[in-house]
């Protein structure tokens, strides 16, 4: 694992207005920058702010281009079949270059099905409308003309080609990420076949890995990325209760919509939801048992679907990196002139 990089991703899901989600969110990722993550992922959501709570990825992600200087700033995902793929190429061109070639864009066909309507499209198309919308996005980035007159993109995409990943669930998704020499990218979780409802999420993803890898040509090198939930606390106790409030909350909407948890216990969401959570030996013991992860070039970390207030969320990046990254091998051990660890928050006036 060592060499692996590091990512922290956001779905901006406080329990806050979008004005405060969102300036929330870019202290978190200025706070990622300055404890040495090498990327930030934001997550495009419409319509439905306890889903997601952007979407607009690539104004939020200007925005934080300009409040940050090293750190790769990225999409996961673009919905690219509700998008227009020559104004997603011209608006990642643009991105791109303010930020000084620090975009990464990570594309998929997911989205809320109820949400393709409002954009003329059906949720059955979207496979269809993904490949189709990728191939005009990649040949905007290549220079094709895009016009009977011969026009091309302005700017150009430069190397934009070099940084597109795909998100998938199947191993058919995996061999066509690979085929393309794109990035792999791999959820925080996703559903159990029904065959198979007690796999583990490694049950499904080393598959996806394997047919990637199977599928890269020669010469181009893997990138994988396995998002992971993940919320550090100095206090196990104290994790737990707060997870019992954001899993509560998650395990009642499934049930709203016919998805009920077939075990309700606090145990048995966070199997269900697939999390690591506790204090930081529990979570690196917890990761350390992924087998998934030991492909990965890439692991972003995310604290959905615990979801805690804001503080919770910055103090959980900070033992990430400080003490959990450490212990896999992901980072090495704090020294001199390591970030501090500021003192760990309360529950007591918390503010969500």
């Amino acid at each position: 694992m060592t060499g692996t990089r590091l990512g922290f991703f956001t779905r901006l899901l406080d329990a806050a207005p979008a004005a405060v989600r969102y300036r929330n969110a870019l202290e978190q990722i200025e706070l990622a920058e300055r404890l040495g993550f090498d990327s930030a992922w934001v997550a495009q959501h419409h319509f439905r702010a306890g889903e997601g709570g952007l979407p607009a990825p690539f104004v939020f992600l200007s925005h934080a281009a300009a409040r940050t200087s090293r750190i790769r700033l990225a999409t996961g995902i673009v919905t690219l079949p509700l998008e227009n793929p020559v104004r997603v190429a011209e608006d990642a061109a643009v991105l791109d270059l303010l930020s000084g070639g620090r975009l990464e864009v990570g594309v998929g066909s997911g989205g809320t099905p109820s949400s393709f309507a409002a954009f003329g499209q059906r949720s059955e198309d979207r496979s269809a409308t993904y490949d189709r919308h990728l191939a005009v996005l990649k040949d905007a980035w290549r220079g094709d003309p895009l016009t009977d007159a011969g026009d091309s993109l302005y700017p150009a995409g430069g190397s934009l080609l070099d940084r597109v990943w795909q998100a998938t669930f199947s191993v058919a998704g995996g061999r066509r990420a690979g085929l393309a020499g794109d990035g792999l990218m791999l959820s925080r979780t996703q559903p159990r076949p029904a065959e198979h409802p007690d796999a583990t999420l490694a049950d499904l993803q080393v598959p996806i890995i394997e047919a990637y890898l199977d599928a890269l040509p020669d010469g181009v090198p893997p990138r994988i990325l396995a998002s992971r939930s993940v919320f550090v606390s100095d206090d196990r106790g104290e994790a737990r209760r707060l997870a019992a409030d954001g899993l509560g909350r998650a395990a009642a909407h499934f049930a709203s919509i016919g998805q009920p948890a077939a075990d309700d216990s606090l145990d048995g969401l966070i199997r269900a939801f697939d999390q690591h959570l506790g204090e930081p030996d529990d979570v690196a013991e917890s990761l350390a048992a992924d087998p998934s992860l030991a492909h990965a070039t890439d692991v972003a970390v995310q604290v959905h679907s615990v979801d805690p207030p804001h503080p919770f969320v910055l103090r959980s990046i900070e033992l990430f990196v400080e003490r959990v990254a450490p212990l896999l091998g992901w980072r090495d051990a704090p020294g001199a002139d390591s970030v501090p660890v500021p003192a760990a928050p309360t529950l007591e006036g918390r503010t969500a």
